[in-house]
């Protein structure tokens, strides 16, 4: 028996395939913002930090704030982009059906906006494996991921105890925020930097399948 009580899955990159797609759009945006970047250098600078965060920096290495329509011209892109390209991450479904059979609750928790967390759900089938209530977003508290603000918020919305919740991130950021919330953590690093995730105190997967047994599900 798993004495896993909650399991706290990121969205992008955990759930759903979007870390390049977004990436590739924010690199063509920056760019035409006058700031070359790249999709390497766009994963390497900015994966995982909110889009308040990525256009002060981007104003910041310019020396001139973005215009101030950027965010939403880039939210608006890459929903185009989305709904041409996204997909699930390979056995995220199976996953959570195996969680919730073996009575281990279950949420979303994301540094991206809710609406963005609901259209990525729903282009990807994904949306009849969550309730509206399991779903979180750093838009939500005062602090979002690397601090730990955004799992308590999920967990104790859940009711579950910080120490019986496992986190499941595919970033350096994610990693540490769960660290700080007390929980641990498994990093999905197929397309990740496994050494980052792990400095960041993670326990390394390479597939979604290999999450049961590290549950202890049956």
């Amino acid at each position: 028996m798993s004495d896993t009580r909650l399991v706290i899955f990121d969205c992008d990159g955990v759930l759903v395939d979007s870390e390049v797609i977004s990436n590739e759009v924010l690199a063509r945006e920056l760019t035409a913002a006058g700031l070359a970047t790249t999709l390497a250098q766009a994963r390497r600078d900015y994966q995982g930090l909110l889009l308040e965060e990525i256009a002060r920096d981007a104003g910041a290495r310019l020396g001139r704030p973005l215009r101030e329509d950027w965010i939403s011209r880039y939210e608006q892109v890459r929903s185009e982009a989305f709904r041409r390209e996204l997909c699930s991450i390979a056995g995220a479904a199976e996953l959570v059906r195996a969680v919730r059979q073996a009575g281990i609750a279950v949420c979303v928790a994301s540094q991206g906006a809710l609406a963005k967390t609901r259209l990525s759900l729903e282009l990807t089938g994904l949306a009849p494996y969550f309730r509206p209530e399991e779903l979180f977003s750093a838009e939500q508290v005062a602090r979002g991921k690397p601090f730990p603000d955004l799992f308590l918020h999920a967990a104790a919305a859940i009711g579950a105890p910080r120490s019986r919740c496992v986190v499941i991130e595919d970033t350096p950021s994610g990693a540490r925020a769960a660290v700080a919330a007390g929980m641990r953590v498994l990093g999905y690093a197929p397309d990740s930097d496994a050494h980052a995730l792990r400095d960041a105190g993670a326990e390394i997967v390479m597939s979604l399948a290999e999450v049961p047994a590290l549950l202890g599900l049956p």
